[in-house]
């Protein structure tokens, strides 16, 4: 006699089998549902993006914690810590020159993090780097992300290189994860830690969409006007939300596998 089945595994079952189509319409919904719930227990919301930066936070921990515990990078993308640490950079110059607060040291020290991760996987533990695997260029993520900058970027008073910079760091962080997921899709098996960092890093994206999604709407679309005219604030916005996107697919396959009681997280083909 068969076992039944739980609630959750039912559900997911059913959402596997639908089309593509209906797939996108329930991840809208969900993710609709998701705002409205935020916007009902989070009274303010700079608390979204407080939270969104403590999920990084941990996301970076435990990656340290492979790294330092496990002594292997296995799994992981150096180009996407590359871009990282581009886009970061890019970030903290723009921060010191516009507008320094505390934001500018909270990227500093990610900063930090970020290029000593990229030091253990070059050099400390380069014998257990998939190179084979990481084999998304870089430039075919950069260079469309400077072209978009050039187009696309603040009508501020700001010296327009800086505001270049900007565009350029807010359209590089949308898609960084980009290697990251290459690698996922090539191996096929994610093993645990690797899987919590990225699900971290869906947590800490989504989170900071919600932040500013739910001020654009308590704002009347004022915030977007403020942020300048043309095709710039959409822009933000649109990047906010793609880079929620790219990670969705993902972290429903994570939370199907940590509620099945999986250690090692197996993707579906077609998966990121």
């Amino acid at each position: 006699m068969k076992a039944p089945r739980s609630p959750i595994h039912a559900v997911s079952t059913w959402v596997r089998r639908q089309p593509p189509k209906v797939k996108a319409f329930l991840a809208v919904v969900a993710g609709m549902s998701a705002l409205v719930v935020l916007r009902a227990i989070v009274h303010d919301h700079d608390n979204l993006f407080v939270a969104a930066e403590a999920v990084h936070a941990i996301g970076i921990a435990v990656l340290i914690y492979k790294l330092m515990k496990e002594k292997t990078c296995a799994g992981l993308s150096l180009k996407s810590q590359e871009l990282t640490a581009l886009f970061l950079a890019v970030r903290l110059y723009c921060s010191f020159v516009m507008e320094y607060d505390i934001h500018t040291l909270l990227d500093l020290a990610t900063l930090a993090t970020t290029l000593w991760v990229i030091y253990m996987i070059r050099f400390n533990l380069k014998s257990s780097y998939m190179e084979d695997k990481d084999n998304c260029a870089i430039y075919y993520v950069a260079i469309p992300c400077a072209v978009l900058a050039l187009l696309i970027h603040p009508s501020t008073s700001h010296h327009f290189i800086n505001r270049i910079f900007w565009a350029f760091c807010v359209f590089l962080e949308a898609v960084s994860v980009l290697p990251q997921l290459r690698v996922m899709q090539n191996t096929k098996i994610v093993e645990p830690f690797t899987a919590h960092y990225v699900f971290a890093l869906g947590v800490a994206r989504f989170l900071s969409c919600a932040h500013w999604v739910l001020q654009v709407l308590d704002s009347s679309g004022h915030l977007l006007v403020a942020l300048g005219h043309g095709l710039w604030p959409s822009m933000v916005l649109i990047s906010e939300i793609v880079q929620t996107f790219i990670l969705a697919d993902f972290c429903y396959y994570y939370v199907k596998s940590v509620f099945g009681g999986q250690l090692v997280l197996r993707l579906p083909s077609g998966v990121v």
